[in-house]
């Protein structure tokens, strides 16, 4: 099992909320294509798939309100990003974060979150502090998940379930265009990030919740679950799953809160 499970959790809910800056965002950033009277059906069709799975309301101004401030180019935003969240998550997360590549990384992490690894290249964060905890009935095991293990991840937990969700949405309503662009460079120049955050969130919600004391094997260095259904779960599951019911029950609260203002579905 990987003792490198890191903080971008945290960016996993702030980028599903990404997906609510579409609300202000998509037409002005991927204008519907105009079609010729005599387009062939191929052609519509084409246009048709490019639509998104949960389309959202185009940016509105309330007269007076005045014009949004333009927003640097994605590859000089680390600094301002930075300076968002540190605004919503406070000072402790200044320490944590990367110093380059924030939102391509957090992007990217994001996407990964449903397969089997997070390449620590990728994570936008630093680690979670301390060190895995095992417990073993014996000398030579068998071995299990301590709960001792869990504490490693009060802050994180904290401060996610704490989060100002109106700040983060707002966080993101600004932020939108440079997470698509990150997203289409990824290489999904025809994806909407909105589609994919939802189906990130619902992965996530669908963690299972085992019985404990949940089981350990160590094959190799590191630890991994002895039950094979649990082995074969994602890198976002699994890190659910590490931090122990509780905390995974509170994180997963808040991703439904999170869904409920995201998956805005097709008429």
């Amino acid at each position: 099992m990987d003792e490198t499970e890191t903080k971008w959790l945290i960016l996993l809910l702030l980028a599903a909320l990404a997906a609510g800056a579409l609300w202000y965002f998509r037409d002005a950033i991927n204008p519907p294509p105009v079609e010729p009277v005599d387009a062939q059906s191929e052609a519509v069709e084409a246009r048709q798939a490019r639509e998104p799975l949960h389309p959202v309301v185009p940016l509105t101004l309330t007269p007076g309100e005045g014009e949004l401030v333009e927003l640097p180019p994605l590859d000089e935003s680390d600094s301002y990003f930075a300076l968002a969240l540190i605004d919503i998550f406070g000072r402790d997360l200044e320490a944590l974060l990367g110093d380059e590549g924030l939102i391509d990384k957090s992007v990217a992490s994001i996407d990964n979150l449903t397969r089997s690894h997070v390449a620590e290249k990728i994570r936008p964060v630093g680690r979670v502090s301390g060190t895995f905890v095992a417990a073993a009935a014996g000398t030579n095991g068998p071995y299990y998940l301590s709960p001792d293990n869990y504490g490693r991840y009060d802050s994180l937990v904290n401060m996610v379930a704490g989060a100002d969700l109106d700040e983060l949405v707002a966080t993101y309503r600004r932020f939108y265009p440079l997470i698509q662009e990150a997203y289409v460079r990824l290489g999904y120049p025809e994806a909407y990030f909105n589609d994919r955050a939802v189906a990130v969130i619902d992965h996530l919600l669908a963690t299972p919740v085992p019985e404990e004391p949940i089981q350990l094997v160590r094959p190799h260095v590191l630890y991994e679950f002895a039950d094979p259904k649990l082995e074969a779960l994602s890198s976002g599951q699994k890190l659910l799953i590490r931090m122990g019911g509780d905390h995974a029950a509170r994180i997963k609260s808040v991703l439904e809160k999170l869904k409920a203002r995201v998956a805005q579905s097709q008429d």
